[in-house]
């Protein structure tokens, strides 16, 4: 089964729910593969209702500190309001879409980063995905957002291009593609059209590589290693047509880069 994720940050959703070339392109998609699953952050918009709630934002590492209070705030805006937003908006335009997370059908449990991270994980596969495959073949696009669970039921904050990684190697599928707010993946001082591994790894060290952008390229990183061959970081869905030469970066393993 031929499969593609598209992982959408806070910053690209609202490019999803206005640009009429980004639905062309999942159309596109439709066409091109047996399936497909989107999953989405919402990063800057739980920032700005933390903000009016009173919660202070926190980062470590590009994962947000999460409490309690901050918890219901990120399951409130992801898993509620944005993605239903998603789902209503593919609906409307013809596309079938299905709304999930983590915690659904027991697919994720979710495993403690640090006690100073709080409520934040790495998911961990629980269930059998033949569920997930069916809603693909039958072309219902799955939108899931990165909400899971302990093993006691308490719901825990997964950082979303973390949940995009295991969710792609459950599902073994053949292409990611990150939408972000950035034209590509800058090093070396300009924007590059290709990395590799290395790249990433001297990136993070010499600190161009910064702040969110550390988990979603070590997320790359894993993502090579699990033997997903197309990964695509970029800003406009539009610009792959499909997943060909395009603006944007592509991750490769750093031994096809040297071939």
């Amino acid at each position: 089964m031929k499969t593609a994720v598209i992982k959408l940050s806070g910053k690209s959703i609202e490019q999803l729910l206005t640009n009429p070339n980004w639905i062309n392109q999942i159309r596109v998609f439709l066409g091109e593969y047996d399936g497909l699953v989107i999953v989405h952050g919402a990063g800057n918009i739980i920032s700005d209702w933390s903000l009016k709630l009173g919660c202070k934002s926190e980062f470590i590492n590009g994962h947000r500190v999460t409490n309690d209070d901050m918890m219901d705030v990120v399951a409130a805006v992801q898993n509620g309001l944005i993605n239903a937003k998603i789902v209503a908006y593919l609906l409307s335009k013809g596309i079938n879409a299905a709304g999930y997370n983590g915690v659904d059908n027991g697919l994720f449990e979710a495993e403690y980063i640090s006690s100073e991270l709080g409520y934040v994980g790495i998911p961990k596969i629980k269930s059998s995905t033949e569920w997930l495959k069916n809603l693909m073949l039958n072309k219902t696009i799955p939108v899931f957002s990165s909400i899971c669970r302990d093993k006691d039921g308490h719901l825990m904050n997964v950082n979303a291009d973390v949940f995009t990684i295991a969710l792609a190697d459950a599902i073994q599928t053949d292409a990611v593609i990150f939408l972000s707010d950035i034209d590509g993946v800058k090093i070396y001082g300009k924007t590059q059209m290709m990395i590799s591994e290395n790249d990433i790894h001297t990136g993070i060290n010499n600190g161009e590589i910064t702040d969110g952008m550390i988990p979603k390229l070590q997320s790359c990183i894993d993502l090579i290693k699990q033997g997903v061959s197309k990964i695509w970081i970029g800003n406009d869905l539009h610009q792959l047509n499909p997943l060909t030469k395009s603006k944007g970066t592509w991750v490769v393993s750093s031994k096809k880069l040297s071939a």
